[in-house]
């Protein structure tokens, strides 16, 4: 173990290593690229991670800079969790705090997992109704800021926090609270690191008003796009800046949420269509009716899952070609269903419709894991997180999935489009043989290209996930330049030595991305 590793285990209750084996498992996450770090470091408290950012902010004044990304559990598609300077893993910082039944608030640590905190909230009939994966934390959560599934009826993650406390960059202790114009100017001309920020920040949102109110509303998570939250009639609350930030800000520790009352096992459906358009037609009329989810899939999806052995013939029946739509509904399932039959009868008889029964219910929970399935076939080539969590308008579904088909042809790639339509947010997950020579080459192509047809039929490659670094190739170039000051003036603020994931974002530069992309197939791997 290395002097400075030694130093730092001295320095904080928890633990920090520098051994090759370890380096190596924090290499790679959900992404197709691997960056080893020099550093790992697993905090038990707080006051372990404002130490860790006071060692390596000096590090910094003294021009000896340390890059750092902040690590939940290693899900991020873009390159976020990784970094070649030192990874701070919360996996240890994972406990409720307290919840309070009554008022629906709950205090955790930013480490505890979705799966957990839900699990824990549900003894009190409670619940923070994201459709996260299990082992996502509450504070990669907000810092991706995720549009989950469930986004279009409930909002996001970002609609359940109250409150988070951050770790700033010079170690001081951010905790964050909506204040009142007078309480703004009181804490402005505090001599204090909190005071300066909020000076700061008050300068910035005043001098930017209107592009900040263009910002509002676009469905966009590069830059720090919840900026236009930060400041509601003579109020300011910081909070809304960290909301896609992706530790780029700040490290959060804590965390205040507001749950709601568990809802009602979901009542599901599933419906095939031959053309695109039929679909989207009854899409656009189930969505009225306010589904927790609405999916829509590429039918080889489900057929590819078929043939590794889940039975889904029942819902495949004899097409070999068309969409597959999903919807449940977590509130007067019965009634919707009675609704979605009436639909039904003003479509094509070719469309076929499966209930949820007590029958059928094996056959909905087995196409619920198609995708799984299909994600993680993995015999001649892996699916790599490229292109994914797009925005895509709905009335130009058709049109880009036209455009798919030329894009898949030129590339010799079979793209199957999968997604929220409740949401507005798509995947492509083609295969890619990570050992050929040209799998750089051909990423590569597929990402500029797949985000230009998406900008082309009014998409956004940055609308359901920020851009981290992969995006961040295509999303930097077409940044706004007035959009781009704004945000690097906001990073400034809160990481004056930028230290805090300064390759990802706006400091991602295109050539390091580029150049460390994986070159085989994780040992275990993750969907």
């Amino acid at each position: 173990m290395g002097k400075i590793a030694r130093h730092l285990n001295q320095l904080i209750v928890g633990n920090v290593f520098d051994t090759p084996e370890i380096l190596e498992e924090y290499s790679t996450d959900r992404s197709v690229l691997k960056i080893k770090p020099k550093f790992v470091a697993f905090p038990e408290s707080t006051d372990d991670i404002r130490k860790l950012m006071r060692f390596f902010n000096q590090l910094a004044i003294k021009n000896i800079p340390v890059p750092i990304a902040v690590r939940g559990s290693g899900l991020d598609e873009g390159g976020a969790d990784l970094s070649n300077g030192i990874v701070i893993s919360t996996e240890r910082l994972n406990r409720m705090l307290e919840i309070d039944p009554r008022e629906r608030l709950v205090r955790v640590q930013a480490g505890i997992t979705l799966k957990e905190l839900n699990t824990a909230l549900s003894v009190s009939g409670l619940t923070i109704p994201i459709d996260g994966r299990d082992h996502e934390t509450i504070g990669g959560l907000i810092s991706n800021c995720p549009t989950d599934e469930s986004s279009g009826k409930y909002g996001g993650i970002a609609n359940f926090v109250e409150r988070i406390e951050v770790i700033l960059a010079n170690g001081e202790c951010l905790q964050t609270n909506r204040l009142k114009k007078y309480a703004v100017a009181k804490k402005a001309v505090e001599k204090t690191a909190e005071g300066e920020l909020y000076q700061k920040v008050s300068k910035v949102l005043k001098k930017n008003e209107k592009l900040i109110e263009e910002i509002r509303g676009e469905n966009n998570l590069a830059g720090y796009p919840r900026i236009a939250d930060a400041k509601k009639r003579e109020t300011l609350d910081l909070m809304p800046i960290f909301f896609g930030a992706q530790g780029t800000l700040g490290i959060i520790s804590e965390v205040i949420l507001r749950a709601i009352p568990l809802k009602p096992r979901p009542t599901r459906m599933v419906a095939t269509f031959r053309e695109i358009g039929t679909a989207v037609k009854f899409l656009e009329a189930v969505e009225t009716l306010k589904p927790r989810k609405l999916n829509l899939y590429d039918l080889k999806i489900i057929m590819e899952a078929r043939e590794s052995g889940k039975n889904l013939d029942g819902i495949i029946r004899r097409l070999e070609d068309g969409f597959v739509v999903f919807a449940s509904f977590d509130e007067k399932g019965n009634t919707n269903m009675k609704k979605i039959m009436n639909i039904r009868n003003k479509l094509p008889r070719n469309s076929k419709f499966i209930f949820e029964s007590s029958e059928n219910t094996n056959t909905l929970d087995e196409f619920e894991n198609a995708l799984y399935s299909y994600l993680r076939n993995i015999r001649s080539g892996e699916r790599v997180p490229i292109l994914t969590d797009f925005y895509l308008p709905e009335w130009n579904i058709g049109n880009f999935l036209n455009d798919l088909k030329i894009l898949g042809k030129k590339l010799d790639l079979e793209m199957e489009l999968f997604g929220s339509f409740s949401a507005s947010t798509y995947s492509l997950r083609p295969k890619f043989n990570l050992e050929e020579p040209d799998f750089n080459k051909k990423a590569t192509t597929f990402l500029k290209a797949g985000a230009y047809i998406i900008n082309r039929q009014s998409g956004c490659l940055a609308g359901g996930t920020p851009e981290g670094r992969l995006k961040a190739v295509v999303t930097n170039i077409d940044m706004l330049e007035s959009e781009r000051r704004l945000y690097e003036e906001i990073k400034k603020i809160f990481d004056k030595n930028n230290i805090l994931n300064p390759d990802i974002k706006l400091g991602a530069v295109s050539k390091f991305t580029l150049t460390h992309f994986r070159d085989s197939t994780l040992p275990k791997v993750m969907v």
